[in-house]
């Protein structure tokens, strides 16, 4: 999928959250970095649709997030920091059926659909579990079902690997690198974007550099000073 930035800022009063931007993603895996606050959650949310720019404009296949916000915001799923907020349904199979039903699919449809997703990810196990009996990592991997069994084109993480342990991590990072779709992946864990063709790095609401991971992992220790 081809995301623009043109001229897209974003301003919550007098704060610039995210100063006038203006890129082009098409690839793959695009990985996003930078200190607490330097603007690179605002990104996400402008390509989710979940914040609207308050100037310029941010567009998915020629699709403007605020004109046509409908159709803009079927091409995303997004994965919160903390997934098991968005696991509404008390079952994971029911959490995962949400999606097809809002589509008005028949009964065999929507299942079919939920036992895709579930075996996608390898979490046919979970179908009947309920979101407090997961570890973070399975909550990870199950929000994910939920979303992709909408067939967006993009899936966006917000740390998917936070506090997760390695087993977990390693599942996590294994499903993302897998992925058919588009990912853009906002993440402290250095080491799992390392090996993306391009990095975004945020300072300050600015993008500070726009390359390779092992280079802008360089750029973002050189920001941090350290």
């Amino acid at each position: 999928m081809h995301i623009r930035f043109d001229q897209a800022e974003l301003r919550f009063g007098d704060r610039v959250a995210l100063k006038a931007l203006s890129l082009s993603l098409t690839e793959q895996r695009v990985g996003v970095i930078g200190l607490n606050g330097s603007g690179k959650t605002s990104f996400a949310r402008l390509i989710a649709g979940l914040a609207k720019p308050t100037s310029g404009r941010v567009t998915l296949d020629d699709l403007n997030t605020v004109t046509d916000e409908k159709a803009a915001r079927a091409k995303t799923g997004f994965i919160f920091q903390n997934p098991g907020h968005q696991i509404i349904l008390p079952v994971i199979r029911e959490d995962i059926a949400l999606g097809p039903k809002s589509q008005g699919l028949t009964a065999p449809e929507i299942d079919r659909l939920v036992d895709e997703a579930l075996a996608r990810f390898g979490i046919r196990d979970l179908a009947a579990r309920r979101p407090h009996e997961l570890s973070g990592g399975e909550l990870q991997l199950a929000a994910l079902a939920a979303v992709c069994v909408n067939r967006p084109d993009v899936v966006i993480f917000d740390e998917p690997t936070n506090q997760l342990d390695l087993k977990n991590r390693a599942r996590v990072k294994a499903a993302i690198d897998g992925l058919a779709e588009q990912a853009v992946v906002i993440s402290h864990d250095l080491d799992l974007v390392s090996d993306f063709g391009r990095v975004l790095v945020f300072h300050d609401g600015v993008l500070a550099f726009d390359g390779a991971g092992q280079d802008a992992i360089a750029r973002y220790r050189e920001i941090a000073g350290c």
